[in-house]
């Protein structure tokens, strides 16, 4: 945390009483912009916004005027495991958190950042019209049309279904300190099948998100004191959250888990409820989600209302170092700044 930052964690209950929380983070001076939301993925937490860099998103957004909450939905490692589905949250934590910062603000007007699967499920929340306050988001990585490597498909479609039956989470964590015989003997599998460094973390997360070595940033885009914080920044991520993507990555498209009424059952079939303005960020050397992913959501919205949203392709940038790379500051997040201000 920037030691001119103060920090408050407010509360808020999803829509089916699951107990989830924002953090506010203050600054030096009194906001002129409005809130915005920053949605992380799955497995992480808010923190995963603040990186060891000399200047992170949150400082950028502060220093810009911006009133900052960082969001802990249900798939946030600061909460307490559970098995969520990307329905869950775009049904009951998104429409809550929005609401919760709109109440303490007094405004019905807020910006969002979302990030992976904190973007697939908050762009189900915009395009179901159940955030209705938020006005411009800027989505990273992956929205609407989820696009994988060859060897992820394999890995979602054929070994994720056999993991599930031995349990119920997977957790990067287990490179440090493998809780089970399973997970002792998953790790052998990942010490010997990634070399690509020394941090086992790491090397976790690439085995259980991505296709590459590593999947998620590249070590250039690291500084060494990140590498390291990163040790702390993932953990538990429900089996259940792979049955759906898999589903989704079949579709071409986000599909619905279960039958919930003001959700469709395709995310793609009707035009979007929503006025919002979107940005989409995709990092040209993604091997999580490839940048088509992007591209192929911008075709979507932009088809519905042509030159109204924007597309950004960011080149040797991956997926997280898109927030946690050492130049981010210079590379990408003026351009951040420049869509929330348009």
């Amino acid at each position: 945390m920037h030691e001119a930052h103060e920090d408050e964690v407010v509360p808020f209950q999803a829509g089916d009483g699951l107990e989830c929380n924002l953090v506010h983070v203050r600054g030096e001076r009194a906001p002129g912009r409005g809130p915005v939301i920053l949605v992380h993925g799955a497995g992480v937490r808010g923190n995963i916004f603040r990186a060891p860099v000399e200047t992170t998103l949150v400082d950028m957004l502060l220093e810009d005027g911006y009133d900052v909450w960082l969001e802990n939905w249900r798939a946030s490692i600061d909460l307490p495991p559970n098995e969520w589905t990307l329905d869950q949250a775009a049904m009951y934590d998104h429409p809550a958190a929005v609401r919760t910062v709109a109440q303490a603000t007094g405004t019905d007007e807020i910006k969002a950042v979302i990030h992976c699967q904190g973007s697939t499920s908050f762009m189900m929340s915009a395009v179901a019209g159940l955030v209705p306050e938020v006005k411009t988001i800027v989505s990273n990585a992956v929205s609407l049309h989820p696009v994988i490597p060859g060897f992820s498909k394999f890995k979602i479609r054929a070994v994720a279904p056999v993991v599930a039956r031995i349990t119920r989470y997977m957790d990067p964590r287990w490179g440090l300190d493998p809780p089970t015989t399973f997970a002792r003997l998953l790790n052998r599998f990942v010490s010997l099948t990634h070399r690509e460094c020394n941090n086992p973390v790491c090397k976790w997360v690439s085995f259980t998100y991505g296709t590459g070595w590593p999947a998620l940033w590249s070590h250039e885009q690291l500084n060494d004191e990140t590498h390291e914080w990163l040790k702390e920044e993932f953990g538990h991520v429900p089996l259940t959250f792979f049955h759906q993507m898999a589903r989704c990555v079949v579709e071409g498209h986000l599909v619905s888990e279960a039958s919930y009424g003001q959700l469709p059952e395709s995310f793609v079939a009707s035009p979007p409820q929503t006025d919002a303005r979107f940005a989409f960020l995709a990092g040209d050397k993604n091997l999580c989600f490839l940048p088509e992913s992007q591209q192929r959501t911008f075709d979507y919205f932009n088809s519905h209302r042509s030159g109204y949203h924007t597309f950004h392709l960011a080149p040797d940038y991956g997926h997280l170092d898109m927030f946690m790379g050492k130049n981010a500051a210079r590379d990408v997040f003026p351009w951040i700044l420049k869509e929330l201000q348009a």
